[in-house]
């Protein structure tokens, strides 16, 4: 062998088994021409997430893990219909998803299990070499919440949350003008999760179910393990559509960071009252007896080490439109989603709303205007579409996830936190620095650009 082939091929060798050292198994598929899926849950919103997997040249679905017949049927029907090969099934148990794991045929996991399984399937993939693509939801314990950042700094396997809400396109369009600094200096941010969940109504792909009054054991998809949240806990118990987008503004963890929270609940009556009043509940239903601990409305403040004040407001139980009632305050002006309107000292009328509608689109992000046609017509107004793009094409490149795992933390961790304040009669709550001290070096890459 000639000298020059020699060094060549081993530089080849040593810089295949660094990335290899760094990325485990998961990198191997940066060599290959198609990234190789498992989906552990194909419930409503697996099979959204699949349906659109399935749209790419560049994905293969090689595994399914589900313990419901049903949703598993419907699945595998759908990969075999994108002319792809049947899938390897994984259905023998809650813990047959580990099985799935060892499976060389699987590069990614998109994990869109139920919210306490998030946990436990991301660590067991990322130890697995597997990167993973979680679904979105508050923690369990603060614990948890450090169990996915350790594992991540042990393994540096790729793991993004996959919160679809940052992608919003008017919530985009806002960030670019912060970014242009449009509102100036950032004072007070505002957003939640305003839904009336109490009818548990949802598309599972094929068909469209309405719910009742049955949840656990008697209930469907969802019902059957959201609605046991609102009977045993009290907190801001989805705060990622709210936060997500609010963290991209504010440089969370990169820059500036969650400091403390505060959190007070209203009463609980909205089940109780929708329960007994229901043609299909009353009085004398089993569910009715039920004592839901979940207040109605769940207020909580946090403070950020830079100075914004943000509110987030849980509200899924009560009669209402829906609302993620979002709200960007500078020292220029405002915009906010619910009345849709914009205020910029200067350019507005004095004191007098107008609407946004022509700011919004003067300051459409890059990344809308680059892939708009690619996004039309998928789920959620097309940010369905952006946050599984960004997550398959930053794994691709080894790039850095974009929603990394100090994100989900310091995100998922305000369920935990909320639940102890109001606990405790609205005592604040420390967050804990998931990245050690690493926020104040660490630089934003959200969205900037059309990457990702």
């Amino acid at each position: 062998m000639r000298r020059r082939t020699f060094i060549a091929q081993t530089a080849t060798m040593a810089a295949l088994g660094s990335v290899t050292q760094v990325m485990g198994t998961a990198g191997l598929s940066l060599f290959s021409s198609k990234v190789k899926c498992g989906f552990i849950g194909v419930g409503a919103r697996g099979l959204g997430t699949l349906s659109l997997a399935l749209l790419r040249k560049d994905v293969l679905v090689t595994a399914i893990c589900d313990i419901d017949p049903i949703t598993t049927g419907k699945a595998v029907k759908m990969v075999t219909d994108a002319g792809q090969a049947k899938p390897i099934l994984f259905t023998a148990g809650d813990q047959d998803y580990k099985k799935m794991l060892d499976h060389k045929d699987v590069d990614v996991v998109f994990i869109c299990t139920p919210w306490e399984w998030h946990t436990p399937m991301s660590v067991d993939a990322m130890l697995a070499g597997k990167a993973v693509a979680c679904e979105v939801a508050g923690a369990m314990s603060v614990d948890e919440c450090w169990q996915m950042v350790r594992t991540y700094e042990k393994t540096l396997t790729p793991f993004m949350i996959m919160e679809n809400v940052c992608y919003r396109r008017d919530v985009m369009a806002v960030l670019n003008m912060v970014r242009k600094d449009v509102f100036g200096e950032m004072i007070h941010l505002e957003g939640g999760y305003q839904h009336d969940l109490r009818e548990v109504k949802f598309n599972d792909g094929v068909n469209y179910y309405g719910g009742g009054v049955e949840f656990g054991d008697k209930g469907y998809s969802e019902s059957k393990w959201r609605t046991s949240h609102s009977v045993h806990r009290n907190g801001e118990l989805y705060p990622t559509h709210g936060i997500g987008p609010i963290g991209s503004i504010i440089n969370n963890n990169r820059g500036n960071r969650f400091e403390y929270l505060t959190s007070m609940a209203s009463k609980a009556r909205g089940l109780h009252k929708f329960v007994t009043e229901h043609p299909k509940g009353g009085a004398n239903h089993p569910n009715a007896k039920v004592n839901f601990r979940l207040g109605d409305v769940v207020t909580t403040n946090i403070m950020t080490a830079n100075g914004e004040s943000i509110t987030l407001t849980h509200d899924t139980n009560l009669p209402r439109p829906y609302s993620l009632g979002f709200r960007v305050q500078g020292t220029k002006g405002l915009w906010m989603d619910v009345n849709k309107s914009i205020y910029i000292e200067g350019k507005s009328p004095s004191h007098k709303w107008e609407s946004a509608d022509v700011y919004l689109k003067e300051n459409d992000h890059p990344l809308w205007k680059k892939y708009e046609a690619d996004a039309s017509g998928a789920g959620h107004g097309g940010m369905d579409w952006f946050v599984l793009n960004a997550f398959l094409e930053a794994y691709k490149n080894n790039d850095p996830m974009p929603l990394d795992v100090y994100d989900h933390a310091s995100w998922a961790v305000i369920t935990c936190l909320s639940e102890q304040s109001i606990a405790l009669g609205g005592e604040p709550q420390i967050f804990p620095d998931f990245t050690d001290g690493k926020w104040m070096n660490r630089k934003p890459i959200f969205a900037l650009g059309d990457k990702y």
